[in-house]
């Protein structure tokens, strides 16, 4: 019985194998399926009662296990196969004298990639591996197409992400980076209740996009038969929830961005977003920096972290340094020193391009944006940034033109955008217009008006900090993966043009 040999299926995922072959081994496997359904037995059975997972089971003990076959050895009139589940793997042995000629022979029909449940006892092989002596066996799912036997087999990168289950099967480096993503978010969600944190829930549908400067999907809904878009931020919404009398809340919320794809973006995101009554964006860096601490402690075991190539320390505090210092430090350009006229110079000869009218700000923050931060190993926060660089922060208080704004960055890439928040209606109206002028010059990431929004905020709003922490974008940086894609269980794509095969 041919059991996937190492090359048997080879090529078939990279199309590089001819349609027949595939064709071939389901017609194969779905004569095996008529003939275990010709004898009474039902190839797909409701439930399996398990006494153990794979990696709970010890030697002396009699178990129930199940899972996915990953492997078969024959010799003779016995049978050594691996058997798979969500917790690791176990080997199961399958003797002819043991289970009777009958049984031993139903083996036949099976193949990789089946579920099978088995009942035995536990012993150890010469070679010291537990393994169950297989006293009963029951067929609990037949996979009617082959797997790839090897991670080789996944050599094409956009069917590794279109078929992601299968990359997650043969591919344990795969699988570990989302089990760590996992993991991290429900230690976010635990750090944050400690701290008496409310995990809310805002809407996705909105009648007005907002939270940030992003282009939004529009959808129609028929029940009321008017727009709506999907959430490019929760920010908005979470603040009503501050107004409506709670302190401190937060979301892990999936937004969607009409924007571009690249290395580090992704249409479809999840971020964590809170909010705290009272704080500005210092405290809001001190608790970043608490969580990111913790979240690498509790993940890897220590405080250091190894990023493109260095060694970066997470415990404690980050350094803060304004926008205007990083560049003069990293370009040794003095922009609040330099004219109009010598910052265009600057802007011209790095092709760098405003939307709209010049300004000194628009300018300061597209330098910095494009010549600095993939220099930033970090861990570290850039600080106060020009007014132009967003609608919802609070002027700074000592620094005329420029908003208490803040991001973290490690390893060049920005991670983490707070702010202690504007929470004056009339202030709020004012920056919501000069967004609008900037939308009507072309710029189509520019913040709407949204008068619903500042009748809320003339109720009175407290004093207020936020934040907003990419997950993927973190999972890149804890984990020194440079590919947002692989830190994404099902990555958006271009949808593929396929018949039934």
């Amino acid at each position: 019985m041919a059991k996937g040999k190492a090359g048997e299926t080879k090529g078939w995922l990279t199309g590089n194998q001819p349609v027949t072959r595939l064709a071939r081994v389901m017609a194969e496997r779905r004569e095996k399926l008529a003939k275990i359904r010709k004898v009474g037995i039902e190839p797909y059975p409701a439930k399996f009662e398990r006494s153990k997972l794979a990696s709970e089971v010890k030697e002396g003990e009699k178990v129930r296990v199940a899972g996915r076959i990953m492997g078969w050895r024959e010799h003779g009139g016995s049978i050594f196969a691996d058997v798979v589940d969500a917790s690791g793997k176990l080997q199961v042995y399958f003797q002819e004298d043991r289970l009777g000629k009958k049984k031993f022979e139903f083996l036949k029909l099976l193949d990789l990639g089946d579920f099978v449940g088995v009942t035995g006892e536990t012993f150890k092989t010469k070679a010291g591996e537990v393994t169950v002596r297989v006293g009963e066996y029951e067929l609990l799912a037949k996979a009617l197409r082959p797997l790839p036997t090897t991670k080789q087999e996944l050599k094409n990168v956009e069917e590794r992400y279109r078929r992601r289950y299968l990359d997650l099967l043969v591919n344990p480096e795969s699988k570990r980076l989302l089990d760590v993503r996992w993991r991290m978010e429900r230690k976010i969600r635990e750090f944050l209740w400690q701290r008496d944190f409310v995990e809310v829930e805002t809407p996705v549908l909105q009648p007005l996009y907002g939270g940030t400067n992003a282009r939004p999907f529009t959808a129609h809904m028929n029940a009321l038969d008017c727009d709506f878009y999907l959430r490019i931020a929760p920010e908005l919404y979470l603040k009503r929830l501050i107004v409506g009398g709670y302190e401190k809340v937060f979301e892990i919320a999936r937004n969607f961005r009409n924007e571009g794809m690249d290395t580090t973006h992704q249409p479809e995101f999840t971020m964590i977003e809170w909010y705290e009554a009272y704080g500005d964006y210092q405290q809001l860096m001190d608790t970043a920096e608490a969580l990111i601490g913790d979240l690498v402690k509790d993940l890897f075991g220590g405080s250091k972290l190894k990023v493109k190539g260095h060694e970066v320390e997470v415990a404690g505090k980050w350094p803060r340094e304004p926008m205007v210092k990083m560049i003069k430090d990293y370009l040794g350009l003095d922009v609040v020193a330099l004219s109009d006229e010598e910052l265009k110079r600057v802007l011209k000869e790095n092709k760098l391009e405003l939307v709209g009218e010049y300004s000194r700000g628009k300018a300061t923050f597209a330098i910095f944006e494009h010549l600095v931060t993939d220099k930033l190993v970090g861990p570290m926060w850039v600080i106060d940034y020009p007014e132009e660089a967003g609608a919802l922060q609070r002027p700074h208080g000592g620094k005329p033109g420029y908003v208490e704004r803040f991001e973290g960055y490690m390893g060049g890439v920005e991670f983490a955008d707070g702010w202690s928040e504007i929470v004056s209606a009339e202030e709020q109206r004012r920056r919501f217009e000069a967004e609008e002028k900037r939308k009507k010059e072309g710029d189509e990431e520019a913040h709407p008006m949204d008068e619903d929004f500042i009748e809320t905020m003339e109720y009175g709003m407290p004093p207020l900090g936020g934040i907003g922490i990419g997950i993927e974008r973190l999972m890149m940086v804890l984990t020194d993966t440079w590919s947002i894609r692989d830190v994404v269980a099902f990555p958006t794509l271009r949808p593929k043009k396929r018949g039934r095969e």
